[in-house]
């Protein structure tokens, strides 16, 4: 009996044994498999930190790019604002030059050869403010409008309705879409 338990003592200490070298075996895996994950957990933390940060700077461009385009939508809205500005304040000059143009060729014989040379400077000086955007007020007849018209006289005038411009005293005129001198007009009463 000896022999016996000294077999299965031995064939125990053989299984503990072999059971010992598993869990051995199945620690160095676990922790291979630990290391493993760790890294894999690392390269993931990269890989979010990354991706995070491509975001933000993805966020920043775009946010920078809209920032440029309203910026060069301002400059063009203030070039176009200047332009217009100063194109009204040279046609505002020239418009005396051009009433003094009309009363001297109002007061002048139709014959005369300066009438015509004049005529002729008249008509391109007005040719250059009408491609300019510069338009007369039409006004003779028409009904007053406070918006286009500057009353001056008011008269009694038995063939027209009362508010009817009988008389126009200055030119008005509209750059483009806004007025920018009043006609100075006698208005029936």
């Amino acid at each position: 009996m000896d022999n016996k338990e000294e077999l299965k003592k031995d064939n125990h200490e053989l299984e503990g044994d072999e059971k010992l070298e598993e869990i051995k075996d199945d620690s160095e895996t676990n922790s291979e498999s630990e290391g493993e994950s760790q890294e894999v957990d690392e390269k993931e933390k990269q890989e979010d930190d990354f991706k995070s940060k491509f975001d933000d700077l993805n966020n920043k461009f775009i946010r920078l790019q809209a920032d440029f385009i309203n910026y060069r939508n301002r400059v063009e809205r203030e070039k176009k604002s200047l332009y217009a500005s100063a194109t009204e304040d040279i046609i505002l000059q020239l418009l005396p030059v051009l009433d003094n143009f009309e009363r001297a060729l109002s007061n002048m014989d139709k014959d005369n050869a300066y009438y015509t040379g004049i005529k002729m400077i008249y008509d391109q000086m007005v040719n250059v403010l009408t491609n300019n955007g510069l338009k007369e007020i039409e006004c003779l007849g028409e009904a007053f409008n406070p918006n286009f018209h500057h009353a001056v006289f008011m008269e009694e005038c038995e063939d027209k309705d009362e508010g009817t411009i009988i008389e126009v005293l200055q030119k008005g005129y509209m750059l483009h879409e806004k007025v920018i001198r009043p006609s100075m007009v006698k208005v029936a009463k």
